[in-house]
């Protein structure tokens, strides 16, 4: 199950942080549906399952708990990422996982639902230094690893040796994230895998 829908497992004798993890779970499912400006303090406690005052004591606002999902949606995703390019045995090989893994989340209802970063970026990262401050780091620790990734494959003789790691990253990263906003519009897995296919190309 894609992130945006995740419920975590319980952690043996940890209630309370499965508690929060599940209620930062629903939170994300509102955001990446409705936006930040559109998603209602009403709507994120019935998904929740929280009292507006349990819910103001826990995050102190709807900002509050917009940051607290968009933490969570990193963590999760990290871990996912880290899992499947784990599995890769050279850095062409890698690299193709993780881009598989962004196409993964681009289509279908997870597609439709969009990435709540992405997101974070166009709606309202103008306006909030601190937000504008995390989409940034995460967007630059996106591209080093898609660079790292890039520079492993060139050293195994995955990846064309003449290729500019650079310039294919911030290539990589572009079309990374406008595939999550793409598939807003409800493409399909076939799309999106032939995404990738055109994208490994630029590394041949």
């Amino acid at each position: 199950m894609h992130p945006e829908k995740r419920i975590a497992e319980r952690p043996p004798g940890r209630p309370r942080e499965f508690e929060a993890d599940q209620a930062l779970d629903s939170a994300l499912v509102v955001f990446s549906e409705r936006g930040y400006q559109a998603a209602s303090i009403h709507e994120l406690g019935l998904a929740m399952k929280l009292t507006s005052g349990s819910l103001y004591k826990a995050f102190g606002d709807k900002r509050g708990v917009y940051l607290a999902a968009i933490d969570r949606y990193l963590s999760v995703r990290r871990r996912q990422r880290s899992d499947e390019i784990a599995k890769g045995a050279t850095g062409r090989d890698k690299l193709e996982r993780l881009l598989a893994f962004f196409a993964s989340s681009a289509w279908g209802e997870t597609g439709r639902l969009g990435c709540i970063v992405v997101g974070a970026a166009t709606e309202i990262a103008l306006f909030d230094q601190d937000l504008a401050d995390r989409i940034r780091s995460s967007f630059e620790r996106d591209e080093a690893e898609l660079e790292e990734l890039i520079r492993i494959g060139q050293s195994d003789g995955s990846i064309a040796p003449d290729s500019e790691p650079e310039a294919l990253a911030c290539s990589l990263l572009c079309l990374t994230k406008g595939m999550r906003v793409v598939g807003k519009t409800g493409r399909t897995h076939t799309e999106m895998n032939a995404v990738v296919t055109m994208a490994m190309k630029l590394l041949s």
